[in-house]
């Protein structure tokens, strides 16, 4: 028998854990615009759902004019929004923190980027109506089961903004990258929230509800808030907008490389407006170089490519610094915000190589 060797050797996933699923994507090896499904990140906070997917719908109530239920299928000859957005997970490189935080100890991988078909929210509003006393929308999903800190049974629910649930870029999905999107996520409608990290994205959407008050759910005012302070509250505030970021691919962390030209590679992305700039440092952050960017057009959500040509000058020990700038004025920092939940890690991208 003879055995071809090509394509015996593939990533894998990273697992953090398996029940509930959180699976960390091999980035470093997919230089994919897209993230194919089979390496798409996953993190959930319970156990997968059951869903029923015939006659499946999703109901909006509260204070809203016309109570509806809408089905998959009405949504699909709505008018549509089509973004190729890069989905991060607020936890993404949490493992960097120092000190140390508790908590899934996502590295670089706890995001994906996909082409996310859907409705815009407002669209539905507009058929419900939306009361003068409307404050906030809630998502619920199908995913429920109890937590560790406190007592009872919750359904994973977040709510937005009235001013970021209307938004026109805010969509009610039904497809990732020209399919219907996979069941583990959040098959058949998936809430997407292109500038906010992944934990507004809720999936397997079962109730929205329009409410006149702020929402006081767990996942709202427990998780997913910044806590500067590591023994109390003070100065605490939610976890929204994704910080502006980078990540080298290539060359990896505490390789061994030759006294050649390389291509160093990697990826930046923001949650507010577009990046602008990529700078990388050879020697800790000395003297730092404008990388090349290559971005595909109209995708505003997008992660982007960038590479710069790089001759060490001679053997021994170099650090490699990524940074990157957005057009909101944000600029990667040298150290990250430490907070005791560790969200929102977006200090520049550092790698140790060694030139022989």
């Amino acid at each position: 028998m003879t055995i071809k060797n090509d394509n015996l050797s593939v990533p894998f996933y990273k697992t953090h854990k398996l029940n509930p699923e959180n699976q960390e994507t091999p980035l470093r090896f997919l230089r994919q615009w897209i993230t194919p499904e089979e390496y798409f990140f996953i993190r959930n906070h319970f156990s997968y759902p059951e869903v029923d997917e015939r006659n499946y719908s999703v109901g909006i109530d509260g204070a809203v004019y016309n109570p509806s239920r809408f089905l998959v299928d009405q949504l699909k000859v709505m008018p549509t929004r089509e973004f190729v957005i890069s989905l991060e997970c607020s936890g993404n490189k949490r493992a960097f923190f120092d000190p140390k935080v508790y908590g899934i100890q996502w590295e670089e991988g706890a995001m994906s980027q996909g082409l996310w078909k859907g409705v815009p929210f407002k669209i539905l509003l507009e058929h419900t109506g939306i009361k003068d006393s409307a404050k906030e929308v809630v998502f619920e999903g199908h995913d429920h089961g109890t937590r560790k800190d406190i007592p009872g049974e919750f359904l994973f629910a977040r709510s937005l903004p009235m001013s970021i649930a209307l938004h026109p870029d805010t969509i009610i999905a039904y497809e990732l990258n020209g399919k219907p999107i996979p069941y583990k996520h959040g098959f058949p409608l998936r809430l997407i929230v292109p500038s906010w990290y992944g934990m507004a994205w809720v999936k397997w959407l079962k109730r929205i509800t329009v409410i006149t008050r702020k929402f006081s759910g767990p996942f709202q005012t427990i998780d997913y808030i910044y806590y500067p302070d590591k023994n109390s509250d003070r100065g605490k505030h939610p976890v929204n907008f994704k910080n502006v970021n980078s990540t080298i691919l290539y060359p990896h962390h505490l390789a061994a490389i030759d006294k050649v030209t390389h291509r160093i590679e990697g990826i930046a992305w923001t949650g507010k407006g577009i990046i602008t700039e990529v700078e990388i440092s050879m020697d800790n952050g000395i003297e730092w170089h404008k990388a090349a960017l290559s971005r595909y057009p109209y995708q505003p959500f997008a992660w982007i490519y960038w590479w710069h040509s790089w001759s060490p000058p001679h053997k021994g020990e170099y650090t490699i610094l990524s940074r990157a700038k957005d057009s909101s004025g944000r600029i990667q920092p040298l150290e990250p915000y430490w907070n005791r939940k560790g969200y929102g890690y977006n200090a520049v991208s550092q790698i140790k190589v060694q030139v022989e």
